[in-house]
């Protein structure tokens, strides 16, 4: 019988299915970090602090600005109020002197025509009449001087309020 040769176990070298077969060789990557992203970051962080800290300060000055001026608002309707008020003082005593001479005036009117009911003569008449007018002149331009010194104080009064508001507020201002 002819013997068959038996296969070993061992590999003929030369045929590449019987190479033996190696662990492929670990490759490394590169490993990539990524800095640039928290450089880019903190910019953009730093920006968003400046404009934070920006608008934070618009807004205390904002605030500020606002206070002072309703405070200035305050003291102009304060100093208006006042004017208004001297204003409304100075009318009343302006209406009550201007009724006091019409009442004065119409006193003499009176006393004029009683008088003139006891005349015995034109002579007379005409007297009386000259001493009425020459004594109504000189009511009635007292009567104007004194109005018009009430109107006068009345209308420094009621400015002066105005007036001082006005200039405290361009002292404040320069």
């Amino acid at each position: 019988m002819a013997a068959v040769p038996k296969k070993t176990s061992t590999p003929q070298a030369g045929s590449p299915a019987d190479a033996p077969v190696e662990a492929p060789a670990e490759t490394t990557l590169p490993v990539v970090t990524i800095e640039a992203a928290p450089t880019a970051s903190e910019p953009v962080v730093e920006i968003q602090e400046k404009v934070r800290a920006a608008l934070e300060k618009g807004v205390v000055e904002s605030k500020a600005a606002f206070a002072k001026a309703k405070v200035s608002a305050d003291q102009a309707a304060s100093a208006f109020e006042q004017s208004f008020a001297a204003a409304k003082d100075g009318v009343v005593a302006i209406n009550v002197k201007t009724l006091e001479a019409l009442r004065a005036n119409a006193e003499a009117n009176f006393d004029f025509l009683k008088a003139t009911l006891h005349v015995k003569s034109l002579s007379d008449l005409v007297a009386l009449h000259g001493e009425f007018a020459r004594k109504q002149v000189e009511a009635v331009t007292g009567q104007v001087k004194d109005i018009g010194a009430l109107t006068q104080k009345t209308v420094a009064d009621a400015y002066a309020p105005i007036k001082d508001q006005v200039a405290k507020s361009f002292r404040t201002a320069v």
